[in-house]
């Protein structure tokens, strides 16, 4: 796949990925700025402020003004926040592109933050925050993140809490947006059957006369464990939704090869030990996954699954003994062949639209400030070896750095401290 990357003289940086196949186009702006940039007294506030971007502008005064506007073109568009940068973007047929990009472009540079709206939409953002954590599943990741992180922005919930949504004015959306919101920190991707000639002529019309601005950074996590950590949100449920998990390393590493291949061997997929060992022979869970999260400046491995709840010490020795057996013993080619096919081929897959490749080149390049191609990234995959899994194993699975956050009807968490033994 080819691109280009520029950068104009206020520091903003463009891709453009064509796409002559394909009818559609998407354009994607990122802003580094996330959960991890925020105060304690304002955490919540990037989260808000992308909801709020969709109020309004001058130009498009109300929110059904532009949700109507991209609604008649027949795009999709939305946003979304994370730790460390926050997202917005329409996709619609490639004769729109124009007016997608100002649209998209008009919602991150002028949006008005109305009163009213801002009041309204407090409401909405508690209820999203009731929802989540209403949703075992998904809510068990945000105690597992206070688990490992505790008491820094690593560790915070990315909506923030309720009383911080509750006691934000317009003026902190204005003052975070102005610290945050500079062509330095912001990257546009346009991605789909575009001229390229086309892209250049729109950014310079809309970002060219952006004035250079200091970018606002981060806190830096800090990494601090020296024995196994058990996070119990006591809830009655049917089911115990559990997190198990490891600290790692960074986005930058050069073993996040190897734990790729690591992740999909222990849970990726239905043939993984995982999935054959706790859905198909002991008949426990509905789901099991492995993966890893590198960002910035730290990261962890992470398996996830939903248990029958008077089994679910049964299932915690399972998964830590399958840990356990990846430092003890090589993988077999048969099933080192297997991940890594699994990888290639799930990597192609996904990138078959103009909004996956538009997130696919950005979030590498706010990320890692450096774009692999998929044929790169397969190429390192492929070079990974048995012996490097099981170094890497015995690098990670250490009873100090092991973690365990659940949601289920219990208290106590010595029984489950016991299980998170690897051994030698």
């Amino acid at each position: 796949m080819n691109y280009t990357k520029t950068k104009l003289s206020n520091g903003l940086r463009v891709i453009t990925v064509p796409m002559k196949d394909n009818p559609t186009v998407t354009v994607l702006v990122l802003v580094e700025t996330g959960s991890k940039y925020e105060t304690q007294e304002k955490n919540g506030i990037s989260h808000f402020l992308e909801h709020m971007c969709f109020k309004g502008t001058e130009k498009r005064p109300t929110a059904h003004s532009i949700s109507a506007e991209l609604d008649g073109l027949g795009s999709q568009y939305n946003a979304f926040t994370g730790q460390e940068y926050t997202g917005y973007y329409a996709k619609s047929d490639a004769k729109h592109f124009k007016q997608i990009f100002d649209v998209v472009s008009d919602i991150y540079l002028n949006s008005t933050f109305p009163e009213a709206e801002m009041q309204k939409e407090k409401g909405v953002i508690i209820e999203e925050i009731n929802m989540y954590e209403d949703m075992p599943h998904r809510h068990v990741h945000d105690v597992f993140s206070a688990l490992l992180y505790g008491n820094q922005p690593a560790g915070w919930n990315i909506a923030g809490t309720r009383d911080n949504v509750r006691n934000m004015t317009r003026e902190d959306f204005v003052q975070y947006k102005k610290a945050h919101y500079v062509p330095k920190a912001t990257t546009v991707i346009v991605a789909g059957k575009v001229k390229e000639k086309d892209v250049e002529k729109e950014i310079a019309r809309v970002f060219g006369s952006l004035k250079s601005t200091p970018k606002s950074d981060k806190v830096a996590v800090v990494e601090k464990q020296t024995k196994p950590a058990v996070s119990i949100y006591q809830k009655a449920t049917d089911q115990t939704h559990l997190v198990f998990g490891v600290r790692t390393f960074d986005a930058y590493d050069k073993r996040r090869a190897a734990l790729a291949v690591l992740s999909t061997i222990l849970g990726g997929g239905m043939s993984s030990r995982l999935f054959i060992k706790l859905r198909e022979e002991l008949g426990v869970a509905y789901y099991v996954r492995a993966g890893w999260d590198g960002y910035t400046d730290h990261g962890y491995f992470s398996i996830s699954a939903g248990v029958t709840n008077d089994r679910v010490y049964e299932v915690l020795g399972e998964i830590v003994k399958e840990c356990a057996l990846m430092k003890k013993e090589l993988v077999s080619p048969e099933e080192l062949a297997k991940a890594k096919e699994y990888i290639a081929g799930n990597m192609k897959l996904e990138l078959e639209s103009s909004d996956a490749w538009a997130n696919f080149f950005g979030s590498q390049e706010v990320m890692r400030k450096k774009i692999e191609l998929p044929d790169d990234i397969e190429t390192r995959i492929r070079k990974v070896s048995a012996k490097d899994i099981q170094k890497l194993a015995q690098e990670i699975f250490v009873d100090k750095h092991a973690n365990l956050a659940l949601i289920g009807p219990f208290t106590d968490t010595a029984p489950f401290l016991e299980k998170l033994r690897f051994g030698k």
